[in-house]
């Protein structure tokens, strides 16, 4: 779309054109935030073969505009580079995204429920419902969790499986049975199944503290088949460039087998269909044959494989099982076995004797320094960290002592919102000295040290930017309780380069992504808020109106509507997807605030009405005006 021309930004002069070809496309009437301290801000951008071709004004840069250029009118909006979830399970997500009744984003457990209890009408046998993270208690306004009762009651015979968090998960009746829980079942290790007085599963599972029992249970439930698992993963993408989403590192994660899980994403990036760029890990699955998977992976594939939208990173984020702590903040931190060193140090080595990168689970100080440890004997080898990327995940409770030692052997660090969904459960456990600086964001960044940021999503936190965004300028729960002091908080163009330099920094290519320059490539988002400068409560309802990956439209919302390449129907029609959408906006925020209102006034008339306290039959409705 196009409009009139507007008044050029004073001080800002168009770069050289390499040549004068037309520009593929040109966002035009726009306050671009550039992210590059050379040139921070423009009126325009022109993208050409992918990668941007000019930043300058309207004036200068409409010579670019020829006969198939297509000119959107930003109509002033703020312009972003496009961001990059340093630390997303977005493979993963997306083989079951449109299985998945989303509550990210849903303001209500009335609402929640409600949409339970419709789902179920629409799945057909066999199958389950399944509500898997992005939400927490503290979200909705009742403060609680739902009930397995409740549960019962919305959905007696479907099965439902709730995770919560790493802490816990509910089942109906009907899920109990499903997954073969009886008063046989053993617990696993690291897991609790809740019994009643009788010794019958009652619904509730518990990680004490491995979250192991509740990812396999949560396998027992049907898988799509492989044309439904493409055209998940393609509304996943869609879903993530809805909120201006370009890049992603996926984290592998449990019960992500390479390379069979990871043939959906490749056989997307072969046909040109991905919307996103991923850069993914490999993570062992077997305890015990960590070394073996490892070594394998050496031999046969390296990082770097790949092109610009789908390419290897390296290993992680578990390396061995052994050294993996949790990060359920409702129990006690794991104590981890006695020499786990000796088999992590084989790991570390292989990996650098092959010139691979890796990150690590870490959550805790604890974990952190036994880890360093094994580092810095590679590093008197001289075979540590030898120009490989390496990086710790999480991080919450790492020690400035620590930090000292990363930056010295040259580490980086991932750091996501959990905090945001679990901070009550650390508050409780550990305190508010302790949750103060947990992650220590601010110091991580006054040593010098890249931080990406992300959301680890889809099982904890919310894949959505924004609340991650607010919480890093804020220190504040979904939830509003305050947990940083202002010495821990950033600013927003600090926390947005996080979100952009930061992940393009963690995969080695902030030489072509992560801030708009020529040359880089075009990925953009045009935003429905200006983030740099609305009020603070609003940054977790921002969404993009038009994003842009290499020189596409891959989303296109309000006046911008039809201008994104399509995608196929979800797949299946029941899906909760197809009629709840992913997460829940503002507005529908709004409506199902509205309808628990309808909903609360009508429970509080039929309450007078047993006990005749107001008439059966409602009054018909009556204007006073009419009556004189």
């Amino acid at each position: 779309m196009t409009g009139p021309a507007s008044m050029p930004v004073a001080g800002v002069a168009p770069a050289p054109v390499p040549d004068g070809r037309p520009a593929d496309l040109l966002i035009r009437n726009a306050k671009v935030f550039t992210g590059d301290p050379a040139r921070p801000a423009a009126q325009a951008v022109a993208i050409r073969d992918g990668r941007v071709a000019a930043l300058g004004d309207d004036h200068s840069l409409s010579a670019l505009i020829g006969p198939g250029t297509e000119v959107v009118d930003a109509l002033g909006r703020r312009v972003i580079p496009g961001l990059n979830d340093s630390h997303l399970h977005v493979i993963r997500g997306g083989l079951n995204y449109v299985l998945e009744l989303r509550w990210d984003g849903v303001r209500s457990l009335r609402q929640a429920l409600a949409m339970l209890r419709e789902q179920a009408g629409r799945t057909p046998k066999g199958q389950w419902i399944r509500v898997v993270g992005g939400w927490t208690a503290e979200q909705f306004a009742e403060r609680r969790m739902p009930t397995v009762a409740e549960l019962n009651a919305a959905a007696p015979d479907t099965p439902v499986f709730v995770l919560h968090l790493y802490q816990s998960a509910l089942m109906n009746r009907a899920a109990v049975q499903a997954a073969g829980f009886t008063r046989e079942t053993p617990d696993p290790r690291g897991g609790q199944i809740v019994r009643g007085r009788d010794g019958e599963p009652t619904g509730v599972l518990l990680a004490a503290p491995s979250a192991l029992i509740l990812y396999s249970t949560l396998a027992k439930a049907p898988a799509l088949d492989e044309a439904d698992k493409r055209t998940s993963t393609r509304h996943f993408l869609r879903e993530l460039n809805r909120f201006g989403l370009t890049s992603a590192v996926d984290a592998a994660g449990g019960f992500q087998n390479f390379p069979d899980n990871y043939a959906t994403v490749i056989d997307l990036a072969k046909s040109g269909e991905l919307s996103l760029r991923i850069a993914y890990h490999l993570f062992p699955q077997t305890a015990g044959q960590e070394l073996a998977d490892l070594r394998r992976w050496t031999e046969t594939v390296k990082p770097g494989d790949g092109d610009e939208w789908l390419r290897l990173n390296g290993a992680g984020e578990n390396l061995t099982w052994a050294a993996a702590d949790f990060e359920n903040f409702s129990e006690p931190r794991p104590e981890l076995s006695e020499g786990y060193e000796a088999e992590f140090e084989q790991a570390v080595r292989l990996l650098m004797e092959n010139g691979w990168g890796f990150r690590l689970h870490a959550t805790y100080d604890e974990t952190i320094r036994r880890d360093l440890d094994v580092f810095e004997k590679l590093a008197t080898e001289g075979l540590f960290p030898g120009g490989n990327c390496w990086l710790f995940d999480h991080a919450e409770t790492v020690s400035a002592h620590s930090l000292d030692r990363i930056a010295a052997l040259g580490g980086a660090l991932s750091v996501q919102n959990r905090m945001s969904f679990q901070g009550t459960a650390f508050l409780d456990r550990y305190g508010a000295e302790a949750a103060a600086h947990s992650p220590p964001v601010r110091a991580m960044l006054d040593r010098g040290l890249t931080v990406g940021a992300g959301t680890d999503a889809t099982r904890v936190s919310s894949y959505n930017p924004w609340v991650a965004l607010h919480w890093l300028v804020t220190g504040r729960t979904v939830g509003g309780t305050s947990l940083y002091p202002a010495e821990n908080l950033i600013d927003r163009e600090t926390a947005l380069g996080l979100y952009t330099r930061g992940g393009a920094q963690l995969t080695g290519e902030q030489d072509v992504k992560g801030i708009l320059r020529e040359g880089y490539y075009g990925d953009l988002a045009i935003l429905s808020d200006d983030y740099l400068t609305v009020p603070e409560a609003v940054i977790p309802d921002i969404e993009s109106v038009l994003t842009v990956v290499g020189g596409r439209i891959v989303h296109a919302a309000a006046e911008y509507a039809g201008l994104d390449e399509p995608v196929p129907p979800v797949s299946p029609l029941w899906s909760p997807v197809a009629h709840f959408g992913g997460y829940r906006s503002a507005g529908a925020a709004q409506a199902d605030l509205m309808a628990d209102a309808v909903a609360e006034s009508d429970e509080h008339r039929l309450w007078r009405v047993a006990r005749g306290l107001t008439p059966d039959t409602p009054p018909p409705f009556l204007d006073p005006c009419f009556l004189h």
